[in-house]
């Protein structure tokens, strides 16, 4: 089954409202497997309505309208439907109860046209309306079929996951698996996996560039959960086995994060953790603080801009600064160093460098050194260089901050 959304208000033509709707509806379909292959938007007119409604019929199986149900002259999309199918609107007797009960206990002049929302398509099965007025309707005619949803987000959502896609509900589902990947390009990637993607069938492979890193989506149609994984494993591995693509791996999940990922790691094995930020001022501290669960491995830390402040609060000797500059590998192992003895953590990370937009001591716009103390073992260091603006080089350089910690972190439990 294919699916058109039809997002029905000339607020939305105007850019006086974001059509949301059609994002969320597309997301809750593509999870039973319902491909949306198109979103049209179309103002309050009838007549272009009805056209809208015509070119959807003609290519999809499934039409899925939303807003234009409130009680005013411009909401018109139930009438709009009906007329075209040939249905009379009759009234949904359990939405006029609520239309009855609000009004009796409200301050508001009832009107004739606020009626209108507890109408539904004859024939239709009423979708209840959770947190407003306005009833939806479903119904299926020949082969097609058809549902109607409030536009407000507020009412439309709990409509469309309690009442229609129960509806909707079959046999086959779509489950989807995101590969999170860090120190390597889209384009890199997709060079990479140019024979899976070229030829990909089921499950699909689909590549997002994000800030910094890039994500992998991998879809499988199923009638189970246990075929679905069995087949998105199976490509996991084989996509992981190209190249070095295991290395630049930190994660899974859509909304997760490689801050969160090494919060994660340091919280289940118990490591603590400072840090000694120079150019970042702080960003990678705040990130980690950002999220719920980092007291318990984060003490504190430092920022020490200047030569005077790294000197003082790390016990770094100012003449060493001065010979080795404070953008080298010398300075982020001080650095480092300093701040672990300071808090005696299980780890210490620092950041150093130039985010511009000016050189510093010779050193062009872009190099970020970052060290990494660990209690037991040597310090490691690590020098990258990134394009772009100041606050980009900075979140930048604080991702790999974190990058180096996972890295390091499952190096020491394998």
């Amino acid at each position: 089954m294919n699916a058109e959304i039809i997002a029905v208000g000339t607020e939305l033509l105007t850019g006086q409202v974001v059509n949301s709707n059609a994002t969320y509806i597309s997301e809750k379909l593509a999870a039973l497997g319902i491909d949306v292959y198109f979103h049209t938007s179309v103002g309050d007119n009838a007549t272009r309505l009805t056209q809208a409604i015509k070119n959807a019929e003609a290519r999809s199986d499934l039409l899925i309208l939303t807003g234009g149900l409130g009680p005013t002259d411009d909401d018109m999309t139930k009438q709009v439907l009906a007329k075209h199918l040939g249905k009379s609107l009759v009234v949904d007797e359990a939405a006029m109860q609520k239309l009855n009960h609000f009004f009796e206990n409200s301050t508001y002049n009832r009107t004739a046209n606020n009626d209108l929302q507890a109408l539904i398509l004859e024939g239709a099965t009423a979708l209840s309306n959770k947190t407003g007025l306005a009833v939806g309707s479903f119904i299926a005619i020949n082969d097609k079929q058809y549902a109607i949803l409030p536009g407000p987000p507020s009412e439309m959502k709990p409509m469309m996951s309690e009442q229609l896609l129960p509806l909707l509900s079959g046999k086959t589902r779509l489950y989807s698996r995101v590969l999170r990947f860090f120190g390597i390009g889209e384009s890199q990637l997709v060079t990479l996996l140019d024979d899976f993607i070229k030829n990909q069938t089921d499950p699909t492979i689909a590549p997002y560039a994000k800030t910094g890193e890039v994500t992998l989506r991998l879809s499988t149609k199923a009638e189970n959960h246990e075929i679905a994984m069995q087949k998105l494993n199976q490509l996991e591995q084989k996509i992981l086995n190209v190249g070095r693509l295991k290395d630049f791996m930190y994660g899974y999940g859509e909304e997760n994060s490689i801050a969160a990922v090494a919060l994660q790691l340091l919280k289940k094995n118990q490591y603590t953790i400072t840090a000694a930020e120079s150019l970042t001022a702080g960003l990678f501290q705040a990130t980690l603080a950002s999220m719920a669960g980092a007291s318990s491995i984060f003490p504190g830390g430092f920022v020490t801009y200047s030569k005077a402040s790294k000197a003082k609060l790390l016990n770094i000797s100012l003449k060493d600064l001065n010979d080795h500059g404070v953008v080298s590998e010398w300075t982020a192992i001080a650095m480092a160093e300093g701040a672990q003895k300071q808090l005696n953590t299980d780890y210490a990370i620092s950041f150093t460098g130039v985010a511009g937009p000016d050189t510093l001591e010779g050193q062009p716009v872009g190099v970020v050194w970052l060290a990494l103390a660990r209690k037991g073992k040597s310090t490691i260091s690590k020098c990258v260089r990134i394009s772009r603006d100041r606050n980009y080089i900075r979140q930048m350089a604080v991702m790999h901050g974190f990058n180096l910690l996972i890295q390091e972190i499952k190096d020491k439990n394998n």
